[in-house]
């Protein structure tokens, strides 16, 4: 640990007790300072990694390293990330069989563009390793909302894979009457951004072209729901149970798109859909694994409301408040913090066609002493694990004086000890190694 004049009662308690982390690298053989997760976890079923900003490299390196020592040392055997649930089947198959073009499974099979990058093809290839050398049942799935949180298509697509084979004759129906109302998604959804003119092409459609659209999905939901008995018995059981939750994804997809066209003149305040959904589903996962681990945003992990102003100014219900109500001291969250380094971003240039975006890369500042990024930077520059549950007296005011986590430059309000039991620093961060090409 780096020395300061006069640490406060804060940089003292976290010099005391925290667990200093030997490397953030995967494939080290060594995992001896790793132990101390085997204590802030406990016996709980569901340990999430947040991470403060997306597609760092730092974070995608802990949150890859972590899973492997908790699967190898603790029966962790699913990784579940803050993507969309219909799509991940693509990278639990290779997972399971295999095949050429992983980069290929990576860019459908993982959505917000997060499976682009050289860390997650190497987690999913030690995954695969992991499967077949020591036999470890390990899995992928997604938790989110279908198609980036854009579309319900891919979860209507993948009910409908299943009906195709079990009900052809209403699979032919609403082959004709469902998929056409999808004729409104952008021909080209290749962009980085591809998102955003996804939603504004939906937000664009007139209300009885959407009406129709949920009544739609509804009914295929209802119609695997009534018949769902029958055809557990005449296929896979587990196929039928994952294309009844990619249908309700769907439905929850629509109605998150659908609450955004009341936005501008709604009375009420909004309900974050999305990370309901996303509980709901990490549930759904927990009937058919022993223990998990989730990878996503602290803001989606924490146990406390998300409150980022000016951009969302009211506080919304997430992921880690659902999962702590529901199970109690069998969720952990393990929160994350940096302290500087540079950022990979995307900004849409006059010159980009639609739905496409420039990546750049930025430096960021250092960490606020202010923040809870600045408190952990001012215990020690190097990387590091703490248990925030132990924490009391000064320390434990201090901390709870802290202003919030940082994401990239932006400060984001938490109350630290009620949001994360336990926090990891990984000092200075630099941008993912993406294939995504970044004009230099």
């Amino acid at each position: 640990m780096t020395e300061q004049d006069s640490p406060d009662a804060l940089t003292r308690w976290l010099r005391a007790h925290a667990a200093r982390l030997s490397t953030l690298d995967p494939d080290a053989e060594d995992d001896t300072d790793l132990e101390p997760l085997l204590d802030i976890v406990g016996d709980a079923r569901v340990v999430a990694i947040g991470e403060s900003m997306h597609r760092a490299h730092e974070f995608l390196q802990l949150r890859h390293r972590v899973f492997r020592f908790l699967a190898r040392r603790a029966g962790f055997t699913a990784l579940v990330l803050e993507s969309g649930f219909p799509e991940g089947a693509i990278v639990d198959g290779w997972l399971r069989d295999g095949g050429a073009g992983v980069r290929g499974v990576l860019e459908r099979g993982i959505s917000y563009g997060f499976g682009r990058c050289e860390e997650q093809l190497d987690q999913l290839a030690r995954m695969r390793e992991q499967r077949l050398r020591s036999g470890l049942p390990l899995r992928f799935s997604g938790m989110d909302l279908a198609d980036s949180a854009a579309s319900a298509l891919t979860g209507v697509e993948t009910a409908l894979g299943l009906l195709d084979d079990l009900d052809p004759a209403y699979a032919a129906h609403a082959h004709s009457t469902l998929l056409p109302l999808f004729a409104y998604l952008p021909r080209d959804r290749s962009g980085i951004a591809q998102a955003a003119i996804t939603i504004q092409a939906y937000l664009a459609l007139p209300a009885a072209i959407r009406y129709e659209l949920t009544a739609r999905i509804g009914d295929l939901v209802a119609r695997l729901r009534a018949r769902r008995p029958e055809f557990r018995t005449l296929a896979d059981p587990e196929r039928v149970e994952t294309a009844l939750r990619a249908a309700e994804v769907a439905q929850a997809t629509d109605a998150f798109l659908a609450a955004m066209t009341a936005g501008p003149t709604r009375t009420w305040p909004g309900a974050n859909l999305r990370d309901a959904t996303m509980a709901d589903t990490v549930e759904w996962i927990l009937r058919r694994e022993p223990r998990v681990v989730i990878g996503a945003a602290n803001g989606h992990v924490q146990k406390r409301p998300f409150l980022a102003p000016p951009f969302v100014p009211s506080p919304m219900t997430t992921v880690g408040e659902h999962l702590a109500d529901r199970l109690g001291t069998d969720y952990v969250v393990i929160g994350s913090a940096f302290d500087g380094g540079e950022a990979w971003l995307h900004r849409p240039r006059p010159e980009d066609r639609p739905g496409h975006s420039t990546p750049f890369v930025q430096r960021m500042n250092p960490a606020a002493p202010s923040s809870l990024d600045g408190a952990l930077s001012s215990a020690s520059t190097e990387p590091y694990l703490v248990d925030l549950r132990g924490v009391d007296g000064e320390a434990a005011a201090l901390l709870d004086a802290t202003s919030g986590t940082l994401n990239g430059d932006e400060l984001q309000p938490v109350d630290a000890r009620a949001a994360f039991d336990a926090m990891a620093f990984v000092g200075t961060v630099t941008p993912w190694h993406t294939w995504i090409e970044t004009p230099r």
